[in-house]
């Protein structure tokens, strides 16, 4: 059985209906909508973030779940995508997963229109049934997304980006979503209770973990056998690279930066600056890091009883760091 199956396996049942649910939250009076909510659907990903939901709430609450849970899914599920279809008109990009993006098929204008559709629709499932406590949640988590790409691209420009405030960045653009994900599902069968902040706290430190797994696929070779480098040539400041420049001296530094600001599109210097990287212990680094934030979030699922869907969590947790791509 593949890993995600297996995690997903003590909520295969709640997977099946949060399906269902989704499709009627996204429905629209608009043939138009209807079209690319439909196309949307079914090109869905491995739906992580609603079996954190899921995984959390029956984790608390012996395998219980409510109206609650499917509608907290939804809402994550709905302002996610609608995330995801405004970065693919920021990013300018035509794929997504292998498909063609929303703007790539229905243009930028149509694209940002869905988007604001889904957000709405997302806090408008939260307004009609009064839960205004998992509102909250998501709310925060938008706000701080946005604040987490302003503030790369605000430090892109410099490259002058600290370990520090790298952490923050990625805990807002990535860590903050996966965050509100698990403090939803605990917020769902057990509100004003402290697994509420337990579990946004275990949901932040995977995420933390995640994307330095990302930063490190940037510099590990992948399926075609190199390293893609992609970071490099966007200018993004990642672990590895960070550190490297903390840690060398100031010729080196300035090589660095030199390469990054004017030579990212030089495919044989970005090839140099991944070898310097690793030759200078970026990526020991990086995966101790990440391996920090994995063994924090285990330590916080350990003082819950063992059940399958701790099980769950930990296989979860685990998959975070050891994915291949």
């Amino acid at each position: 059985m593949k890993v995600v199956e297996q995690i997903k396996f003590p909520i295969r049942e709640e997977m099946e209906l949060f399906e269902k649910k989704f499709q009627e939250a996204m429905s629209s009076k608009v043939a138009l909508l209807n079209r690319i909510t439909y196309y949307i659907v079914n090109r869905k990903g491995k739906q992580m973030r609603p079996m954190f939901v899921f995984l959390v709430s029956k984790m608390i609450s012996d395998g219980e779940v409510n109206d609650r849970t499917y509608r907290g899914a939804a809402v994550i599920e709905l302002i996610h995508t609608a995330t995801l279809v405004h970065d693919d008109v920021v990013d300018d990009s035509n794929r997504r997963r292998g498909f063609f993006s929303i703007n790539a098929l229905w243009k930028n204008k149509i694209a940002v229109l869905v988007g604001d559709y889904l957000l709405s629709k997302g806090l408008l499932l939260s307004i009609d049934h009064n839960d205004f406590d998992l509102l909250k949640i998501i709310s925060v988590a938008v706000r701080e997304m946005s604040e987490g790409e302003l503030l790369q691209i605000e430090k892109a420009r410099k490259l002058d980006i600290t370990e520090e405030v790298y952490y923050e960045i990625i805990r807002q653009k990535t860590a903050t979503l996966i965050a509100a994900c698990c403090s939803l599902g605990a917020c769902s069968v057990a509100p004003d209770s402290e697994h509420v902040e337990k579990m946004r706290k275990f949901g932040e430190l995977i995420g933390m973990a995640f994307q330095i797994k990302d930063d490190l696929f940037d510099y590990t070779d992948g399926p075609i056998g190199k390293p893609t480098g992609i970071d490099i040539k966007e200018q993004k400041m990642t672990l590895p690279l960070i550190y490297t420049l903390n840690t060398c001296d100031k010729k080196e530094h300035d090589w660095l930066i030199n390469s990054i600001k004017r030579h990212n599109k030089n495919s044989k210097r970005v090839k140099e600056v991944i070898d310097f990287v690793k030759q200078k212990g970026g990526l020991e680094y990086a995966t101790s890091k990440m391996i920090d934030f994995q063994q924090e979030a285990l330590q916080i699922l350990s003082d819950y009883k063992d059940s399958p869907y701790k099980d769950s969590l930990e296989l979860m947790v685990n998959y975070v760091i050891e994915r291949k791509k």
